[in-house]
């Protein structure tokens, strides 16, 4: 199997503001580990050199009036239509570079769908990709331009059956809100759920409108879900949808905002559940554009991205961070290890496993049937 890494040294050298947890420079971290542990160099794995995606790719998804409006921002200088549009303060701030940021974002998952497309890859990881919260005509959730939804937009053109995968503590709703109405795509998001968290949507009985019902598929998880209950979820739900709709390629959004230790969330995953999990989408045996997500701790994202590029790449990462890497990034990386430790699972109550076992029966009986028989 061939595999592709998209990857920029711009990557890390963007800034949404000092107080903000979403940090572009996870990225180059995630890189810098890597490479500490020799994945740079794999022999059957490429680096490639990512790209800006043109206005004309991201208009697959949004509207020229947004693109211009990002584009103007760009000088870090809140455009006058820029608040219409979800751009200013809080989430989803000016900064110098944002709309270069975001289009490398989104070239880098354009990239990694053409690249599997054209058969050149079986593999594709964008770990800048998977800002899946923007809409149409603006920003939301620290994302400007979604480049899963433009990413699979691409690859539905060329006639591809898409199955998107989104594994991020929040609901992935601005790619879901693309395909809502498809049966060419089906969107799976397991999510903490919108009662508690952002963008508060996502419920078990959205399922999608016209030819697309049926197709959107939601599990939303009480706080504190842990590594056992998460594992059994997903394997309750994701496997079966997948033989069901028999896409031609997956997409994934790895978001690992979903562990314990990130400060924005309540879900309470491992590097446990997340091996598992990656290892599972691998057993699909399917051509693969993996993106990256949330994750606001940056100790986690380059760690959970490393082991998910080791097991994509059949490499059995080391438990331990490399010595010279965690002396040049201080305090970041200093438990030292890859992986964390089992962690004792969190009973929820009895009342919350009644309720994700109910909704697991309902997409099983009511949503499932649906996909088979248009499958």
């Amino acid at each position: 199997m061939k595999k592709a890494f998209l990857y920029h040294e711009k990557f890390g050298s963007f800034h949404y503001g000092p107080e903000h947890p979403m940090r572009p420079v996870r990225l180059q971290l995630t890189y810098e580990l890597m490479d500490a542990l020799g994945l740079t160099r794999l022999a059957e794995a490429d680096i490639i050199e990512a790209r800006p995606a043109q206005d004309r790719e991201m208009a697959l998804f949004h509207t020229a009036e947004y693109i211009r409006v990002l584009r103007e921002a760009n000088t870090g200088i809140i455009p006058v239509e820029g608040p219409v549009h979800g751009l200013g303060f809080g989430d989803n701030p000016v900064f110098t570079g944002v709309f270069e940021w975001s289009s490398y974002c989104a070239g880098a998952s354009l990239q990694a769908a053409e690249l599997v497309a054209k058969g050149f890859y079986d593999i594709a990881f964008n770990i800048a990709g998977g800002l899946h919260h923007a809409m149409p005509n603006r920003a939301s959730g620290f994302c400007y331009i979604n480049d899963a939804a433009v990413a699979i937009k691409y690859l539905a053109s060329l006639g591809k059956r898409v199955a998107y995968i989104d594994i991020d503590a929040h609901h992935g709703d601005g790619v879901e809100y693309a395909f809502y109405d498809s049966d060419r795509v089906l969107t799976i998001s397991l999510h903490e759920s919108g009662q508690w968290l952002f963008p508060g949507t996502g419920l078990v009985t959205d399922t999608g409108v016209g030819d697309g019902t049926g197709f959107s598929v939601n599990m939303p998880l009480p706080p504190s879900t842990c590594d056992e209950v998460y594992l059994r979820v997903f394997n309750e739900i994701v496997p079966p949808f997948i033989e069901a709709f028999r896409p031609d390629i997956i997409v994934t959004q790895l978001g690992v905002d979903t562990f314990e230790t990130d400060p924005i969330t309540h879900l309470s995953l491992t590097t446990n559940s997340f091996e598992k999990i990656v290892s599972r989408f691998l057993s699909f045996k399917l051509p693969w554009v993996a993106l990256g997500g949330g994750g606001y701790d940056l100790s986690n994202v380059a760690r959970a991205w490393t082991l998910a590029w080791g097991i994509m790449n059949g490499v059995e990462v080391p438990d331990e961070v490399p010595r010279p890497f965690i002396q040049k990034n201080g305090e970041i990386f200093k438990s030292g290890v890859m992986r964390d430790p089992p962690m004792p699972p969190f009973r929820l109550r009895p009342e919350e496993i009644a309720d994700i076992d109910k909704d697991i029966a309902y997409l099983k009986k009511e949503v499932l049937p649906i996909v088979r028989k248009k499958g």
